[in-house]
């Protein structure tokens, strides 16, 4: 059946996107097609690295996609590795593995997540200026490594994170903050390796693939200062509250007694390398060119979502009601592609993550609406399986889903307003359950159109 014409073809297309899109973000593909070695020759992006000319080469990977990274490059290099690391947000050792692995917590930093930073602040510090150091961060990278600045305890810093995740802080917010409170982020790991060349993969998690944000940036500069994490705690009303050890931390460096973070003409800069190999627009691009070979006409819409999920679905959903007007006159099946990453305010007692949530709250728009004349599918998922505090990836929505809500008497902005995504498509079939997949690129959102 042709998933682009055929009746009840979207769901299978839809699959075949995402699934194309997570695969053209696999870590091990990634560094495989960036890190190049002929000889002693490797080469980056255009840049030729002479491994010859190195004493010592080690690896640090963090992250989601650590051990695929770690255990890619620890390939390419072979018998140049001389030491490695390996901090994982869960289980993972593959067989006769070279590496030393580490498990951490994600997304609230734990006492391994300290002793995770510590040993690669170690592993860091041992290098010199003939050796050279690899790291490779993906998504989840900040609360892994966890190194709580002098003063400030883990328990303090874990409080104020799990705060601001439920005031609805953005991913950049939340880095300038732990940035101020770490003692590696913010281009400290960097220092720590200091003389030695330091080379930093990264697949990035973050709306325009900032390198000072991505993990909090342990190996770039730092543009953000101390006022600038006041100021984002006291919008979102979490100054007063705030342990006594912060804002005295906090305070002490809008005045000069604590050192700022790393800034870019600093002299450990000149010695370091930073390269993106994947992000959200390389799963875009996959899923557009699958949905070409499925018969649709791929639009790409943004890869910078961001903001509330509902306030999101809301503008997604008036685009799709407006589209409907015209859908006769679609020359082929429409599939619409976005990126980016969605933020929640938890005022409800329900379960659900921001891709559940944003699939939820376009239905509940579009049953406003009363869209006809249109064939539509809805579909947004986390890269890394996981959205939220929940074991789906996220969750996909169309006409028969509502239909199936009301036949078993459940009322989709009832479910909104409870913060209850999750318990919402468990029950009417729609989640997207992958595990795991060990990358992270923010997450995709997929809409599917026709003529009804």
């Amino acid at each position: 059946m042709d998933p682009a014409r055929g009746k009840g073809g979207f769901q299978e297309g839809a699959e075949a996107i995402w699934r194309a899109a997570l695969a053209a973000v696999d870590p091990w593909v990634l560094v495989r097609s960036t890190v190049e070695r002929q000889g002693d020759t490797l080469r980056i992006q255009g840049r030729e690295f002479n491994l010859a000319s190195y004493e010592r080469v080690s690896v640090i990977s963090f992250g989601k996609a650590a051990a695929a990274m770690g255990e890619a490059l620890a390939s390419v290099l072979d018998e140049r590795l001389t030491a490695g690391l390996v901090v994982v947000p869960w289980p993972v050792r593959p067989e006769a593995s070279r590496l030393e692995y580490l498990e951490a917590a994600h997304p609230i930093p734990d006492a391994k997540s300290v002793e995770a930073a510590r040993r690669a602040v170690e592993i860091a510090s041992k290098a010199g200026e003939k050796d050279l150091v690899f790291v490779c961060i993906s998504g989840g990278g900040s609360s892994l490594l966890a190194l709580p600045a002098e003063g400030v305890t883990l328990d303090k810093k874990r409080r104020l994170t799990e705060d601001l995740l439920r005031a609805g802080a953005t991913i950049q917010e939340l880095n300038v903050v732990r940035k101020h409170l770490s003692g590696i982020k913010g281009g400290q790991l960097a220092r720590a390796a200091f003389p030695a060349t330091v080379v930093t993969l990264v697949i990035s998690d973050v709306v325009g693939d900032d390198l000072g944000t991505i993990a909090s940036g342990p190996t770039y500069w730092d543009d953000s200062t101390f006022a600038d994490a006041r100021a984002i705690l006291e919008r979102t009303g979490l100054w007063d509250g705030a342990p006594a050890t912060v804002r005295a931390r906090i305070e002490d460096g809008e005045r000069g007694r604590v050192p700022e973070t790393l800034k870019a003409d600093d002299p450990v800069f000149a010695r370091a390398a930073a390269y993106v190999i994947g992000d959200n627009m390389t799963a875009l691009r996959a899923a557009k060119h699958e949905a070409e070979k499925l018969g649709f006409e791929p639009i790409f819409l943004s890869s910078s979502d961001g903001g509330e999920a509902r306030r999101t679905a809301g503008s997604y959903a008036a685009f799709l009601s407006e589209l409907a007007c015209s859908a006769a006159n679609l020359p082929r099946p429409l599939c619409l592609l976005a990126g980016g990453e969605l933020t929640v305010t938890v005022k409800g007692r329900g379960r659900g993550g921001r891709n559940t949530e944003f699939v939820l709250a376009s239905i509940v728009e579009l049953e406003k609406a009363e869209v006809s004349g249109l064939d539509w599918l809805i579909l947004s998922l986390g890269t890394d399986g996981i959205d939220g505090p929940t074991d789906a990836a996220g969750a996909w929505a169309d006409a028969r889903t509502i239909k199936t809500a009301r036949a078993l008497g459940l009322v989709p902005a009832e479910y909104l307003e409870d913060n209850d995504s999750y318990s919402f498509f468990k029950q009417t079939g729609n989640l997207i359950m992958t595990g795991p997949t060990g990358t992270n690129v923010m997450d995709l959102r997929v809409f599917l159109l026709r003529a009804a």
